[in-house]
């Protein structure tokens, strides 16, 4: 996708998201409402739209700093390296010569974690890391399959599209938490002793502000897993599917591994209370957790890509 493009898609979701909010106001006729409680509809909208997207949008411009220095990354020297990183250099520069992306830095970080991924702020500055762990228990073709699917991320322009939701969700949550705080507090009926209200109203708008942005993980989560469905397929085309399923299914033989040696663990310490043990991530089973859960199943996706057809 163009600069071009990316910029109208930015104007237009912000247009949206004011002529949406503006429609659910009218319907449910909170205006009257809010103009008795001296509230400025539009104005606030406004204001929360451009916090809401300005803050994503910051945090987009410096994710890939901060995560070279929290991480402590090893940028790879194409004139310094050793031969394991050179060849991880060369799969990085196949891959992204055919998604048409240009070459984004390759970093690798110590951690025995199977993990790797792709950051920055646009397709043509981006970053893709891998972590010690992965190219010490994955074979070539399966690192390859991992970089194809990072690739794909940053081709798709994940990382902008994530950010304009992100914003979106942003913007929705302030909203919607400082209208039911104004209302809640009392604030424009009291204006003679105001003081407690405005206590009451920031206390409130902080706690609305938490639950909203939980709820409002749920859509975000959901939209990042239909991104990881995108990125599987990007690499079997970019790879191969045999390659990328290998690699999930290597990742599953990992993450099983870790969950015997964690029961295994569990035996030797008392048992946790039982309204504990639903707040497991490593079930198996579908809860209401996998709600908020940022990538599919390994199951789901190594499926998936098994019925695909190229």
């Amino acid at each position: 996708m163009s600069m071009f493009k990316r910029i109208f898609l930015f104007l237009l979701i912000n247009i949206l998201v004011v002529l949406t909010l503006s429609a659910i106001c009218n319907f449910l006729q909170i205006q009257p409402l809010l103009t008795s409680y001296g509230i400025d509809a539009k104005a606030l909208m406004f204001f929360c739209l451009i916090w809401g997207m300005g803050g994503a949008f910051i945090s987009l411009f410096l994710s890939k700093h901060m995560i070279k220095w929290m991480m402590n990354i090893n940028i790879i020297d194409a004139h310094n390296s050793s031969s394991k990183e050179k060849i991880l250099l060369s799969y990085v520069t196949e891959l992204a010569t055919n998604a048409n992306v240009k070459m984004p830095e390759v970093g690798v970080y110590e951690s025995s974690d199977v993990n790797a991924f792709a950051t920055g702020m646009s397709k043509n500055k981006s970053l893709i890391a891998v972590s010690t762990g992965l190219l010490e228990r994955m074979s070539s073709q399966e690192v390859k399959a991992v970089l194809g699917h990072e690739m794909t991320h940053i081709s798709n322009g994940d990382m902008v599209t994530m950010t304009l939701l992100q914003g979106i969700v942003n913007a929705f949550v302030m909203f919607l938490a400082r209208i039911l705080a104004f209302v809640i507090s009392g604030l424009g009926k009291n204006k003679e002793n105001n003081s407690g209200g405005y206590m009451t109203y920031y206390f409130t708008t902080m706690f609305l502000e938490i639950i909203f942005m939980i709820l409002g993980s749920i859509p975000l989560a959901f939209f990042s897993r239909i991104r990881e469905y995108r990125a599987d397929k990007g690499s079997a085309q970019l790879v191969g599917k045999e390659y990328m399923i290998s690699a999930l299914q290597t990742l599953k033989e990992i993450q099983e591994e870790k969950e015997i040696k964690s029961q295994e663990e569990e035996t030797l310490t008392p048992a946790p209370a039982p309204a504990l043990n639903t707040l497991k991530i490593s079930s198996s089973k579908k809860t209401l957790i996998s709600l908020f859960a940022t990538h599919p199943s390994l199951e789901d996706r190594i499926e998936r890509l098994k019925n695909l057809v190229l």
